[in-house]
């Protein structure tokens, strides 16, 4: 749950909620429905969208080998999937709680930054081409939050670039 909502609940538990506090969790509730449209969304389009990037990334680097390419493909899905849940939850903690230690180590035992950049620069695009512009604006922090602690925030965020936002 969105972590100022949990203190929100937390604080209740002795008074009544202040009025910014009930301002939070109007917003929370009111941005409810278009959350959970834009999660059933990813949801059910999902295989669609990972397809195309995973076929465009086969084309992209036709040099990679299955394995690598797969791993790459299948953590990629696992982070969107942590993405949409975080943008459900409205929390970002979410998203690097799950990430942060056993996907980073992976690409950097397997050594696939460059694989992870191209794909993440294709699953940014399949997106853009699937969602409304109003569903890409709610996962595209969390997206790029991942990206980020996934590729070093050295580099640019790849949604930032490939999309133009």
């Amino acid at each position: 749950m969105h972590p100022q909502l949990e203190s929100v609940f937390d604080e209740a538990e002795n008074r009544y909620l202040k009025p910014e506090e009930l301002s939070v969790l109007s917003q929370y509730v009111s941005s409810l429905p278009e959350r959970l449209d834009t999660y059933r969304v990813l949801r059910d389009r999902e295989l669609d969208i990972m397809q195309k990037v995973a076929d465009d990334l086969v084309a992209a680097m036709p040099g990679e080998s299955q394995p690598r390419l797969e791993r790459s493909i299948r953590n990629a899905l696992l982070v969107l999937r942590y993405c949409a849940m975080g943008m459900l939850l409205e929390d970002e903690s979410f998203v690097q709680g799950r990430i942060q230690g056993w996907l980073k180590e992976s690409i950097q035992a397997y050594d696939t930054p460059q694989i992870e950049t191209q794909l993440y620069t294709l699953l940014d695009k399949h997106l853009a081409q699937s969602l409304s512009a109003a569903q890409v604006a709610l996962l595209k922090p969390l997206l790029a939050l991942a990206q980020n602690t996934l590729l070093g925030a050295a580099e640019e965020p790849l949604t930032a670039s490939v999309l133009g936002w």
